[in-house]
């Protein structure tokens, strides 16, 4: 236990120092953008390289596959039915806020720390929420709210094998599908640069943190916020109690329901015309609001 809130408190401590460097203007969101391509491109890669070096293909992980895009079709469904009454800018901004699991950036350097042997299951769950926010979402979405643009196969595939950390999830599956190992040498050298991921993250979190909102926009923020969390709740309820899974992957299951809305949903909900700072601030409160829930959850299964 006291493990498990010195880690929250790790989290917070770096986040809020991300946080005071951008308001004492040492730093600023800008260099945010700066971590996040250093993030996307090298740590997590690393991370991704590394935690997939030694794994056995098996039917758990293509399960995990399917569960990324499972969870995140059943959400925007959801999404969907809840905001029928609500203009077409709001409801799409209701089901990508809904949907999507920031895995990358915050679940994996939260659960990496207690559980090394669940990030093979946390990176196959990414792969298939990767191929939802990378165009899946945006395809489903569009047909919900009767949008005239066009989400192709190849314009999905396109923005998936132009992701470093999605290229590499298929490269080590495919290696480890044959049974090729690299050289120890090359996963020393990478491990180096996979601890930095954890950092580097909750400090890039901190520089995105956004603590001010309109107040027209208010009542939206926490209506979506409300229904996002009800259905990873009652996700993490069903893998807790309902469905017969090994103690790891229920852990894993459980608290990746709850984790926070991913960085392409804001992408995705500003060019659906969405205003900045309210996506801003909705993902900054779900930050928040998971690594509670998520901190809670830890204590709560060990």
């Amino acid at each position: 236990m006291k493990e498990i809130l010195l880690q929250a408190a790790s989290f917070c401590v770096v986040i809020i120092l991300g946080y005071l460097m951008k308001r004492i203007g040492l730093l600023s969101k800008a260099d945010g953008g700066t971590l996040s391509v250093i993030i996307v491109n090298i740590t997590l890669p690393a991370t991704v390289i590394v935690s997939l070096a030694n794994v056995t293909v098996s039917g758990t992980l293509f399960f995990l596959l399917a569960m990324g895009i499972l969870l995140n079709v059943i959400v925007i469904l959801a999404g969907s039915l809840l905001s029928k009454k609500r203009s077409t800018l709001e409801r799409t901004f209701q089901m990508y806020s809904m949907s999507g699991y920031n895995i990358g950036n915050f679940t994996l350097p939260f659960i990496q720390g207690f559980y090394p042997l669940a990030i093979p299951f946390l990176l196959m769950f990414d792969i298939g929420n990767s191929v939802m926010l990378t165009g899946g979402s945006t395809l489903l979405i569009d047909k919900m709210v009767g949008s005239k643009e066009e989400t192709t196969l190849k314009k999905i595939l396109s923005t998936l094998f132009k992701s470093v950390p999605f290229t590499a999830y298929m490269i080590m599956l495919l290696l480890r599908a044959v049974q090729v190992g690299l050289p120890v040498e090359l996963i020393q050298i990478l491990e180096l640069v996979a601890k930095a991921n954890g950092f580097l993250s909750m400090f890039m979190i901190g520089l995105y943190l956004e603590l001010r909102l309109p107040k027209q926009a208010l009542k939206l923020v926490r209506e979506v916020l409300f229904w996002r969390y009800v259905c990873g709740l009652v996700f993490a309820l069903i893998f807790a109690f309902v469905i017969p899974l090994e103690p790891l992957l229920r852990i894993v299951l459980v608290v990746l329901s709850l984790a926070p809305m991913p960085t392409f949903s804001v992408i995705n909900s500003v060019k659906a015309g969405v205003k900045e700072e309210t996506v801003g601030f909705t993902s900054s409160m779900s930050i928040l609001i998971s690594l509670i829930l998520m901190t809670l959850v830890m204590l709560w299964m060990v």
